[in-house]
Formats: C-alpha cells, structure tokens, sequence
C-alpha cells in the first residue's frame, strides 16, 4: 500500500506537523497532499478525503486515518520499526498520557500563540491565562528530560510520538520568546536542530498564503 498525508498550510497548521513529522524523521516515504486552509474551497476538498473535512489525514491505500494522535498511533502499528511509544509499560503509560495532554489541553497557548514558521521570534504581550500553560509544559520538558538524557536529547530518550506531539509547542516557544526552565529550553533547541523540523519550516516560510487569524 501507499501512504499519502493530507495536511493544511505548512506555515500555520500545527496538527498537520505532527504526523509528517513522525513520517519524515522515520524516513517513511508518503505522498504529500496540501490543501490550503480557510479558503472558500478548502472545505469541500478536505471533504474529499476526511469525514471531518479536517487536516490532517492519512490515506493508506483504501485505508483513511483523521486525527493527529489516531495517525501517530497507527504509524507506529503499522511500522513497528518506529517504536513510537516507549518500551517500559509504566513509561508507555506516561507518554500515553503525555499525548493525550498535549492534544486536549493548553488551549490558552494556541489561541493566543498560534504557530507561524515565518514569525520573527520576538516577544508579544499575553494575557495571564496563557501562563499556566507556559510553566505546565515547561515543567513536564524538564521533568522528562531529566528522567531521560541519558538516553537522547527526546522527552524519552530517544525519540517518540510524544516529541512529535509537542514539537509544534516548541516551534511556539521559539516563535513568541516564552520564558522556560534550562532544560525545557534546551528541548526547544533539540526540536529546532532536527533537520524534518527545519525541512518543515523552510517550506513554511516559502508559502505565500497569509491567515490573518495566526499572524
């Protein structure tokens, strides 16, 4: 069978990043179908391919996957070379949770950080509502990356579906300049050395669509 992911604008479509990223650093190869978001025409041809009328969604074969986290978790099914989760049952169980937490919460961080390759990185002022979720990330960056450096730069050492699930957060970290603990800030910098992270980016800031809600 072969793989095709169906993603939104590059520049701006965090949920879209997630499962391309996992494809991209496992050298999976996929065909690449992007569909520019919030156009009159967008819907209908996302509609096409998801019953969501969402991005992002895997097509394998006749075979379609819609949600990020549903993808990320079929990836690793379906290539278990991957290994997508940890090995250890209780560490499997907290980068479960992890996931889940990233993918249901922060909800303040993205409405008011939304993800834009092609900002600057400078700083914004924020209401105080986007703080908790600033400290909870950075805490939950140190606390894995403590537990696990001695095995890789990830969360878990090496790196899982729980990296690509908040790589988007750190691209937001470096973007808007928020303030973290040493070690959440030197997992930014792991996610902005990855070279699939960077192939993203570029790509996003060669995109001429301009969203006014995310700049």
């Amino acid at each position: 069978m072969s793989l095709a992911l169906v993603i939104g604008n590059k520049n701006y479509s965090s949920w879209s990043f997630r499962p391309w990223l996992f494809l991209k650093y496992h050298d999976i190869a996929f065909e690449e179908i992007r569909i520019p978001l919030y156009r009159e025409d967008s819907k209908p041809k996302l509609l096409q391919y998801s019953p969501t009328g969402k991005v992002p969604v895997l097509l394998d074969g006749e075979l379609k996957v819609w949600d990020s986290l549903a993808i990320l978790e079929y990836l690793a099914e379906r290539f278990p070379q991957t290994q997508g989760w940890p090995e250890d049952f209780a560490e499997r169980a907290a980068a479960r949770s992890l996931a889940a937490e990233m993918h249901s919460g922060f909800t303040a961080l993205r409405t008011y950080c939304g993800m834009n390759c092609r900002r600057l990185p400078t700083a914004k002022p924020l209401p105080e509502a986007v703080q908790p979720d600033i400290e909870r990330i950075g805490q939950i960056w140190q606390q894995y990356r403590q537990q696990h450096h001695q095995n890789g730069p990830w969360l878990f050492g090496r790196f899982t579906i729980v990296d690509a699930m908040f790589a988007p957060v750190a691209l937001r970290f470096h973007s808007y300049q928020l303030a973290t603990n040493t070690e959440a800030q030197a997992y930014v910098y792991t996610v902005l050395a990855c070279p699939a992270v960077n192939t993203w980016i570029e790509a996003g800031k060669l995109e001429s669509e301009v969203i006014l809600a995310f700049e």
